[in-house]
């Protein structure tokens, strides 16, 4: 109901209508006559929850919402549809505005282009998990880091779900989910990194020659089914029309028109998830990463993430057991076809062969079965930073998967600072692995800036920002002088990739591409260019060059301003935070995204678990709130909060109680 409370706009339109056809009631029954008992109770008990809020803060809430109209209670039908909606994000999601105005004989020139390649600035994460081999205690050490939208419904939230003998379980889930998804129990603790595999692909199917509303699946015909939407809006209501095929619904955009021969359609691994409830039960039960991989392959409810785990008695997990497509090397070989986006996997869906293979052993027809999907367990470590499962451990490469699963500096940065602590003979601590995500070091300015300084010998009109960079310590601390220079040079020094001294090296893949070939006179322009664009933006911007990082890049909570760390994992900072230069706003601000709940977590020597976390952003979006800027203010200066999980260290911090009857 977003065009009836928030405008009529086309986006709000199409983005209701696409939900009222596929989250249809049906759909929703599917979802809801699935899972467990437990699934369904706690399902209940959120929607009960909820609800009960609801009616107690009426009249209480914060001003952005107070007494809104759209605030409303809520069923498990209602939590059915955001959590079918969460998952569907990164396939149809993205396709909303072309599967609500998919018809055929559209002009060419009416068609939208299809956005279905996700921003990997905007997403990710990084996680480290480290075995008993390498840490000091013996026990395993877990790092999460999600890199997560800072504003919006994708924001995380820090809570602790006990259930008395069956769950006790801490950590962080997004505002809109009842599950914990980031987290650890006495046993074991886990983060999410963005996977690279796929989860979904498009189909073409053919159509019957004078008949756009008829396709051929294999000697049958089967029409394409109209489903006629009315969305309400302000002034009325508004209609739009949703064409479905078997595979799923008709996605109607450039490189991909309905056309008198072909029609193109999208089926996502995710629209028939229902089985990430119980995923999170099982994972929140297990008693180490062997039990929590028997989880994820139970189940592969994980909608598009890798996980990242370690646990008490010493072993560290990777895998990417999620819900993926089951498309082999074979079936994509004979069943791909080219079209005008090659980026976007297309098979024949006229064929009945080329639908995803339904192996026995997988948790759902149509997925990739576990035995086929990368992971590893070790009492050394395991990493992920979005890149391909390859390199979770240099030593331990995974190879020999599906190229459905599809090495940037962040991922390298990662492993190098991994690798030099192991090089040092020193054993991984909780404080350890909190220093290599908090020390806000700039690998890209380790592998190039001296050879760019060299560049800058002679160079007149670079010296006083020639000479701050020769004296930045190469990190994105909030007291580093020189950071934003470098940025700005970065970001100006397009096609800087193709002047590396180094080539990629598959033997030595965490240390190449590197250096500058600074004898070329091509690179030297490129430098020196970028440098002056970048120096100019700064000046023109009223931002002196000596400036530290945290004036340049800030958030504003009640007219005050907060540096924060971190920068752009593009650049190879492992410790992300993603801002736009805006020279209105003085510098990188907002923040739009990166770093959010942050967890490390170990164990004591009686067991129980040690866990520092922060959430970057604070608890709660809403500027009346006490807990708007309180941990931002923390997250600012590198600290940390420790977690109570105990019910002793509960008791020590408790700072007040509520009695729910429901």
């Amino acid at each position: 109901e977003q065009a009836k409370y928030f405008g009529a706009t086309d986006a709000n339109i199409n983005q209701d209508a696409f939900h009222r056809a596929l989250l249809n009631q049906n759909k929703l029954e599917e979802y809801l006559a699935y899972g467990s008992a437990d699934s369904k109770a706690m399902d209940l008990g959120y929607v009960r929850g909820y609800n009960d809020y609801i009616e107690r803060h009426r009249g209480r809430m914060p001003a952005s919402c107070n007494n809104a109209p759209w605030i409303t209670q809520i069923n498990e039908s209602d939590l059915a549809r955001i959590n079918i909606g969460v998952g569907i994000r990164y396939g149809l999601g993205r396709v909303t505005n072309e599967i609500a105005t998919s018809g055929p004989g559209l002009e060419l020139a009416q068609l939208q282009p299809l956005d279905l390649e996700v921003d990997r600035n905007m997403i990710g994460s990084n996680a480290l998990g480290f075995g008993g081999a390498l840490t000091e205690s013996g026990r395993g050490v877990l790092m999460g880091n999600p890199h997560y939208p800072w504003h919006g419904p994708s924001r995380f939230h820090m809570a602790h779900l006990t259930y008395p003998g069956e769950m006790d379980v801490m950590g962080a889930a997004l505002i809109t989910t009842s599950r914990i998804a980031i987290g650890f129990t006495e046993h074991v603790a886990w983060s999410h990194t963005v996977s690279t595999a796929l989860r979904f692909t498009m189909f073409q199917l053919d159509l019957v020659p004078g008949n756009p509303m008829a396709y051929r699946l294999g000697d049958d015909v089967h029409d394409i089914e109209v489903i006629g939407v009315e969305v309400e809006t302000p002034d009325g209501t508004a209609t739009r029309s949703i064409h479905m095929t078997h595979l799923g619904p008709v996605v109607t955009g450039q490189g991909m028109p309905w056309t008198d021969q072909h029609v193109y359609v999208m089926r996502d691994v995710n629209y028939e998830n229902y089985r990430s409830g119980d995923q999170y039960r099982d994972i929140s039960q297990a008693r180490n990463v062997r039990e929590l991989r028997t989880a994820l392959a139970t189940h592969q409810g994980a909608a598009f993430v890798n996980t990242i785990a370690a646990d008490r008695d010493g072993g560290a997990l990777y895998a990417d057991m999620s819900a993926i497509p089951n498309v082999s090397v074979e079936l994509l070989t004979r069943c791909a076809i080219d079209t005008e986006n090659p980026r976007i996997i297309t098979l024949n869906g006229s064929d009945p062969s080329c639908d995803w293979q339904v192996d026995p052993s997988a948790a759902y027809p149509g997925l990739m079965p576990p035995s086929e999907q990368p992971s590893l367990i070790t009492d050394t470590y395991v990493s992920n930073s979005n890149d391909p499962y390859w390199l979770s451990n240099p030593n331990t490469r995974l190879e020999g998967f599906s190229p459905i699963i599809v090495r940037s500096l962040r991922t390298r940065a990662g492993l190098a600072m991994v690798e030099e602590v192991i090089d040092s003979g020193e054993k991984f601590t909780q404080d350890k692995v909190k220093e290599l995500l908090f020390n806000h070091r700039h690998y890209g300015a380790e592998l190039l800036l001296d050879e760019i300084l060299e560049i800058c010998e002679g160079q007149i009109n670079l010296k006083e920002a020639c000479t701050i960079l020769a004296s930045w310590d190469r990190r994105q601390d909030i007291d580093s002088v020189g950071a934003h220079i470098f940025n700005r040079f970065w970001e100006n020094a397009r096609g800087l990739s193709e002047h590396f001294a180094i080539p990629f090296d598959l033997d030595d893949p965490v240390n190449t591409p590197s250096g500058l070939t600074i004898e070329n006179e091509e690179t030297r322009k490129l430098v020196i260019s970028a440098l002056e664009s970048g120096i100019t933006s700064l000046q023109e911007a009223g931002i002196p060059l000596d400036a530290p990082w945290g004036d340049v890049q800030f958030a504003i909570r009640n007219d005050e301003k907060i540096g924060i760390p971190g920068g752009a994992g593009g650049q190879g900072l492992f410790s992300v935070i993603t801002a736009r230069f805006n020279a209105e706003n003085g510098g990188y601000n907002p923040i739009i995204h990166g770093n959010s709940y942050i967890q490390t977590v170990t164990w004591n020597e009686n067991g129980t678990p040690d866990a520092d976390a922060i959430l970057t952003y604070s608890q709660s979006p809403e500027p009346d709130s006490s807990y708007y800027s309180d941990l931002t203010k923390v997250y600012s200066q590198s600290n940390w909060i420790n977690l109570p999980f105990t019910d002793d260290q509960i008791q020590e911090q408790l700072v007040r109680e509520e009695n729910l009857q429901f």
